[in-house]
């Protein structure tokens, strides 16, 4: 008998019903099998994500609310689908940010506005799970918790911090700035030392953040007094190798105001001549606001940059969403080997019916990471 069979009828989940600064932890149905390419995963661990705070702003949202939040786990594979062929039931695996959707090379994120639960919940349907989820050595596998939550980092903050990295052509040996010092911001930061970076900057106005990064051992810009470009010059005159956006269109100047385009042109600023930058955070706009985002006509379609600078610099470009599924065996081998633990931006692990309460903390700077741990 199938393991779905036994269990109860519903579980609990995060939604979001489309009220900026509130969600609610309701019950919905268990998922089961749909499409035989399915697998049904047994949530252990979850977590809200920066780009989760989004919607609960009022940015972004599907218009058919509730919608499920929650786009990073960890958990056992509970039940698979006739056709799937690399797993099988106890299989200890990562569900990433973004699942496959069955036809090569390309991608689509998995639980954002699909009308099914998301992640935050206690077990996940996983379309084309044989190329969707990311095995776990068992060999590695002890059981802790520590252990669990550094796979969990790689669902999607540590696979992004490493891949825009890469997108801003790091070399070893590299001065590295990252603006943003959020979990993908703290991440990018860790991949540059791990990596071999000469210098890291974190730019944020958080001092709990920064304090956080100069544990890894980057070195702290706080932009709230002065101009974070002038600070890095003042320190690296010819500029930084690399500098990456891990913030997005969040983003907000030395005031707290919200300034669309703040941070790429902060990027072309303080790069170096034939330097690279990289755009990881989230940035979309022109939309219409909708009943599940409200806020969303407030973001602008275009930002303003200096493509004059980018070109006299001679400047590389990388950006996208970031796919955990291309990047991802690297970082499993890199905690398996206990080469890199990057659970340490967890802040508090919770229980789901504390979720409301964690967003509201998360919104306002008093987290860094936040995991649902389920029995």
């Amino acid at each position: 008998m199938p393991l779905s069979a036994t269990l109860a009828a519903t579980m609990r989940a995060v939604a979001w019903f489309g009220q900026p600064y509130n969600v609610s932890v309701i019950d919905v149905p268990v998922p089961s099998i749909v499409e035989q390419t399915d697998a049904i995963v047994r949530i252990t661990s979850s977590a809200i994500c920066g780009s989760d705070l989004h919607f609960y702003h009022g940015f972004a949202g599907s218009p058919n609310v509730p919608w499920g939040l929650g786009h990073e786990a960890v958990g056992y594979v509970s039940e698979v689908g006739s056709a799937v062929s690399s797993l099988q039931v106890g299989d200890y695996v990562i569900i990433p940010d973004n699942a496959h959707d069955g036809h090569y090379g390309q991608q689509h994120p998995i639980s954002f506005g699909t009308g099914r639960p998301g992640y935050g919940a206690e077990y996940a349907r996983v379309p084309f799970a044989d190329l969707s989820l990311i095995p776990i050595p068992f060999n590695n596998h002890t059981g802790n918790t520590t252990e669990e939550l550094d796979y969990l980092m790689i669902a999607d903050i540590f696979s992004t911090g490493w891949q825009a990295l890469t997108y801003s052509g790091f070399q070893p040996g590299d001065t590295v700035a990252v603006f943003g010092a959020g979990p993908v911001g703290l991440m990018a930061a860790y991949s540059a030392l791990l990596r071999g970076a000469r210098r890291v900057y974190s730019v944020d106005q958080v001092p709990d953040r920064l304090a956080l990064a100069v544990s890894i051992g980057a070195i702290p810009i706080q932009f709230n007094a002065s101009d974070p470009v002038e600070q890095i010059l003042d320190k690296e005159p010819n500029g930084v190798t690399r500098a990456l956006d891990c913030v997005g269109f969040e983003a907000v100047n030395a005031t707290g105001q919200r300034e669309d385009g703040l941070v790429p042109r902060n990027l072309i600023d303080v790069a170096a001549n034939q330097g690279g930058i990289a755009v990881a955070g989230v940035y979309f706009g022109g939309q219409n606001s909708t009943r599940g985002a409200p806020y969303a006509a407030s973001i602008p379609a275009q930002v303003p940059l200096s493509i004059s600078s980018l070109w006299g610099k001679a400047l590389t470009v990388g950006s996208g969403i970031v796919l955990p599924l291309e990047h991802a065996q690297p970082l499993v081998d890199l905690v398996a080997a206990g080469r890199a633990t990057p659970s340490f931006v967890v802040s508090s692990v919770i229980d789901i019916e504390q979720v409301p309460e964690y967003y509201r903390r998360y919104s306002d700077h008093l987290e860094h990471k936040v995991v649902i741990q389920f029995p």
